[in-house]
């Protein structure tokens, strides 16, 4: 296994919101489980199981997946609001590499943080983010009744096939260009 990278403090930045609430965008940092988990626990069950297709704690071997990043073949990115006592994550989209030069992404937002453009911004920067890596075919599982999620995909990418099982939709994409 290669050494992990230094931090992408490259990836580090802010946004402002439509609603005018300024949040950092930088790159979780390698192995910061605590962060991950204390997002998770501020999810609905609708929204855990939307995102993890589970609602019961989230299981250990996937938060090391989510957070012992490497910055290369595995990087997550996380939106931090300043809540006046501190910072806190509102919003996590990661990638891991798999077979073939693909990576498998996936983005959750703060149920009181949806419907701000977070998902679209934190899913577009994932993506720029991966293809500086040499990725630019991509996997995300959706959920069938996930309407929100399809429309992301729709709005950034070009799916090139879909695989359906059960309930959960495989769309493997390329980032769609702007003009």
């Amino acid at each position: 296994m290669t050494e992990p990278a230094a931090y992408p403090s490259e990836l580090d930045g802010h946004i402002v919101l439509p609603n005018r609430r300024l949040l950092r965008i930088r790159p979780l940092r390698r192995c910061e489980e605590d962060a991950v988990r204390e997002l998770y626990d501020h999810l609905s069950p609708r929204t855990r199981f939307l995102r993890f297709f589970s609602q019961t704690r989230l299981p250990d071997d996937i938060l090391r997946m989510l957070a012992c990043v490497d910055y290369v073949r595995q990087l997550a990115l996380v939106a931090e609001h300043d809540n006046g006592n501190g910072s806190e994550i509102v919003g996590l989209a990661s990638f891991g590499a798999i077979e073939d030069g693909r990576v498998k992404v996936a983005l959750v937002i703060r149920d009181d943080w949806q419907r701000q453009r977070l998902g679209t911004e934190l899913a577009g920067r994932l993506l720029q983010a991966a293809e500086a890596r040499g990725f630019h075919r991509f996997i995300a599982n959706i959920l069938s009744d996930n309407i929100v999620a399809r429309r992301l995909l729709g709005s950034l990418g070009d799916v090139v096939s879909t695989k359906i099982s059960g309930s959960i939709s495989e769309f493997a994409f390329v980032r769609r260009r702007t003009k």
